[in-house]
């Protein structure tokens, strides 16, 4: 018997006790119904939804995620659009269910992400299950990568306790191929629905059902829906149950208004400085022009000044003006730097990698005759830098390692143009060459950047991770030994190509 199940055994018992001592679990007021169902999956990723306009597609239900355990730290983070949705789902009396995205390790973690999960919910109505998403565990860098199934089901088992009996009703979600190979599933369906992810090439209701054979209440047949009110890709569901009403809030205690996250798919890069327009440019609620809920909040005029907060690679800016954070398109920005004499020396704003033609010093200003423009880095060939803004006098403006500095503009050259490849030595001297990319990707889960590329060097180390819908530019490919070099934050990192896919 593993320490992981005799956790889990600890706390069935914990709970036996707390039941024989009449702690019950809530009664529902609703009731499950035998008829069939539609509803949507809904995520950040999802952007900020209409929900008015979903109401009026016929869906029944959705499913609001509402977090995630990271798949390396293990911390639990809230979904940006979590509350958001599900106020706005209740506002247009939309049936709601919820998942949460676990790596748990242990029992104990599980019960963790379970009570977490229902402090999230407890003040929203919440008649569809609770549901328990374990995915990414064949990650060779997932926490959970040498967990049995054994284990795997143990922890899913201690979830699915826990939020019953905090009173929801506990369903377990895994694709059809990872259900048959990677969990226990006779044991999950003695007490819990299950929610199976199958993609068939004719999705339902061409396909009635999937061909999954094991007991099933509940199947996800597509990540590629469309539905009004939502401009991502979505995912369909249909149930095989539903119910007679709107399951009532376990606290019907007032709640703060939840905004949504607009930049929920726009990831912004911090960024300080003061811009102006270069004519006029309109400034929105959130960084698009095409969503219903975009409004024009203000206008910038040339010669008006916001301060900049954040840049991003889609080409919008974020910006402070008259004490409101608004948005804008970068290319339609300019801002100002001081040169020796006093000149302003003005930068249109641009999004786009660069290196050197051979060497060019970056400095901290603008100038290669005042004193204090001091050299801070060399660029050499092969070497990627983000230029934010040009200049009519010359000068490129770039972040690089982290820092903002300035290059004479006649010796860089776009990225993609260099001749050869990039070379980045390893620790012990090997050349690792790099082919020249300028592309857009994002993690098919989640993925570690590294400051080598490398796994096995002692002095290789992980400065961050960035999960799906996180943006990087990635600037160079080693097609052989299977990395991509990107651009994150300013720096210059690393990461296994295989965990990349191409961003939307």
């Amino acid at each position: 018997m593993t320490h992981r199940y005799r956790a889990f055994l600890g706390i069935l018992l914990a709970v036996g006790l707390m039941c024989l001592c009449g702690c019950g679990r809530p009664e529902r007021v609703t009731n499950e119904i035998e008829t069939t169902t539609l509803g949507i999956d809904v995520a950040k990723y999802q952007g900020t939804i209409d929900w008015q306009t979903v109401a009026q597609t016929g869906i029944d239900f959705a499913m609001v995620r509402l977090g995630s355990r990271t798949l390396v730290e293990g911390v639990i983070r809230e979904d940006g659009n979590a509350r958001y949705n599900l106020q706005e789902g209740e506002r247009y009396g939309i049936a709601l269910g919820a998942y949460f995205f676990s790596t748990a390790v242990t029992p104990e973690e599980a019960v963790e992400e379970a009570q977490w999960a229902a402090q999230i919910i407890a003040q929203y109505p919440i008649t569809y299950p609770v549901v328990y998403d374990c995915e990414g565990f064949r990650d060779p860098e997932s926490r959970q990568y040498e967990m049995t199934a054994q284990e795997r089901t143990d922890v899913a088992l201690a979830f699915l306790q826990t939020i019953e009996d905090l009173g929801y009703e506990g369903m377990f979600y895994a694709s059809k191929n990872e259900m048959e190979l990677f969990w226990e599933g006779e044991r999950i369906e003695q007490d819990y629905k299950i929610w199976i992810a199958q993609y068939p090439a004719e999705p339902y209701p061409n396909t009635p059902r999937s061909d999954y054979q094991g007991v099933h209440h509940m199947w996800q047949y597509t990540n590629q829906g469309s539905l009004m009110g939502i401009t991502q890709d979505v995912d369909l569901n249909v149930a095989y149950f539903g119910y007679d009403g709107i399951e009532p809030a376990k606290e019907q205690t007032p709640r703060k208004e939840a905004q949504p996250d607009v930049e929920a798919l726009v990831p912004f890069t911090p960024a300080m400085g003061e811009v102006t327009a270069k004519e006029t440019v309109n400034l929105r609620n959130m960084p698009s022009a095409d969503h219903p809920f975009s409004e024009v909040v203000g206008q910038l005029n040339n010669g008006d000044v916001a301060q900049l907060l954040g840049v991003s690679d889609q080409g919008w800016s974020k910006l402070e003006y008259n004490g409101v954070t608004c948005y804008a398109v970068s290319s339609y920005l300019t801002g100002d730097e001081e040169d020796p004499d006093g000149i302003q020396t003005q930068f249109a704003a641009v999004d786009e990698m660069v290196t050197a033609k051979d060497v060019v010093n970056l400095r901290v200003l603008p100038s290669v005759e005042r004193e204090d423009a001091e050299v801070v880095a060399q660029l050499n060939n092969g070497d990627i830098a983000h230029r934010v803004g040009v200049s009519d006098n010359g000068w490129s403006k770039l972040e690089y390692n982290g820092m903002t500095c300035y290059a004479v503009s006649s010796c860089l050259t776009p990225a993609g143009e260099t001749t050869a490849a990039a070379a980045t030595e390893d620790p012990e001297g090997i050349q690792t060459q790099f082919e020249p990319m300028n592309d857009r990707v994002t993690a098919k889960i989640e993925v570690n950047l590294r400051s080598l590329p490398s796994v096995e060097d002692p002095d290789c180390v992980v400065v961050a991770t960035i999960q799906n819908g996180d943006v990087v530019t990635r600037t160079g490919i080693n097609r052989d030994l299977g990395w991509s070099r990107v651009e994150y934050n300013g720096q210059t990192l690393y990461c296994v190509s295989s965990y990349l896919t191409e961003a939307e």
